[in-house]
């Protein structure tokens, strides 16, 4: 199969980025090294690309009826220029996807989903369109038209203000502005991120790209900025406990059982699995999130099975785990099974994991695993 490339492929190729397959596209996975990139993005900035994610323009009269209909939360809250963290979930209240969406106006939103679900949650949003009973509006798959470039860290608001005119201060974290970087290339700068860093995520037309990337690279290296790959982008994520489709978020998982009741909006009109969602909060919940922190040596990983410290009752599996390079230690992210009259896992809990066949013991921690001093 013919691996896709965004706009910065080459650029990638000239920093000497190790490319893999990552769902269908030809992306780094890192540099110079995970542990390197992963401390300049905490300590100074790092830079992303970003461009497999997939974008989704919904435009029209009902575009924000629309929107509030398909996702959890409550899009008509929102504020011109504000962006909103959501799910998007099926009749039975499993996730289909988390998207990040930002409003430009009641009748203008941009999308932004997961690379690997583009085409299937651009279907779902046809489907879901075709059943809404109000027509004025449109939808459509921008995705190849656009470069994502993430600059992240506690230097990226500097460093990214040296190439625009736009007062990057006056941007709040989930808002964002459109503007001009180099003078002539029309960006949408938002203050959004996945790392836990403060930065910006820069939305730019697919061509434009490389002289973005190229710019950053020139005005940041200086301080400390480092190109990263998705291999830092991994582990931040993981350090901050943010939930990865197809990790912590699939299709059978409802977004309570992920810990992200907070953009579950139940209060709210009708929307695609309210009532599923409803009844499983009134049902109790099947299972849990947690955090979990190795005692002894060993690196949890997705599937990897979690018992009861004393017992070789099975009471859950990794979804997600890395060696923290902030931390210095294994962390994961586990659900825990929450129907097997155990006691409630509490913070110093323990618990094993069993890597390659031994029983690793490990403790529940409260998360972010990272908080910033």
């Amino acid at each position: 199969m013919q691996l896709k490339q965004t706009s910065l492929f080459e650029e990638h190729k000239k920093l000497g980025g190790r490319l893999v397959d990552f769902g269908g596209w030809e992306l780094p996975v890192q540099y110079t090294g995970v542990i390197g990139e992963h401390l300049a993005c905490r300590k100074n900035a790092g830079l992303f690309d970003v461009s497999h994610m997939g974008e989704i323009e919904i435009k029209g009269a009902d575009a924000e009826a629309f929107l509030n209909h398909l996702v959890t939360n409550n899009i008509a809250n929102m504020s011109n220029e504000q962006a909103q963290y959501t799910t998007v979930c099926n009749p039975s209240g499993g996730i289909i996807d988390d998207v990040i969406t930002y409003k430009h106006s009641k009748e203008n939103f941009l999308v932004v989903v997961n690379a690997s679900n583009t085409e299937k949650d651009f279907a779902w949003f046809k489907k879901a369109a075709q059943d809404f009973p109000c027509k004025n509006f449109t939808l459509t798959n921008e995705s190849p038209n656009y470069t994502q470039i993430a600059i992240q860290g506690p230097r990226a608001c500097e460093i990214l203000q040296k190439l625009t005119p736009v007062n990057l201060s006056g941007v709040k974290t989930y808002w964002f502005t459109t503007g001009k970087i180099l003078n002539t290339i029309n960006a949408i700068i938002a203050r959004t991120g996945y790392t836990g860093e403060d930065g910006f995520e820069v939305y730019t037309r697919w061509h434009d790209g490389p002289k973005v990337w190229q710019a950053l690279l020139e005005v940041g290296q200086p301080l400390g900025l480092k190109p990263c790959g998705l291999g830092a982008r991994d582990t931040l994520r993981l350090e901050m406990k943010y939930p990865l489709y197809g990790h912590e978020l699939n299709d059978v998982t409802n977004p309570l059982e992920a810990n992200l009741s907070w953009v579950v909006k139940l209060e709210k009109e009708n929307f695609i699995g309210k009532q599923a969602i409803l009844k499983a909060k009134q049902d109790g919940l099947t299972k849990e999130l947690i955090g979990l922190k190795l005692i002894d040596r060993g690196i949890p990983r997705q599937g990897y099975s979690v018992f009861n410290e004393h017992s070789d009752t099975k009471i859950g599996q990794i979804t997600s785990g890395t060696q923290s390079p902030s931390l210095n230690c294994a962390i994961g992210i586990a659900y825990v099974n929450k129907n097997l009259n155990l006691p409630n896992l509490k913070n110093g809990s323990k618990i094993t994991v069993e890597i390659r066949g031994s029983k690793i013991l490990a403790e529940v921690v409260p998360t972010p695993f990272y908080k910033k001093i």
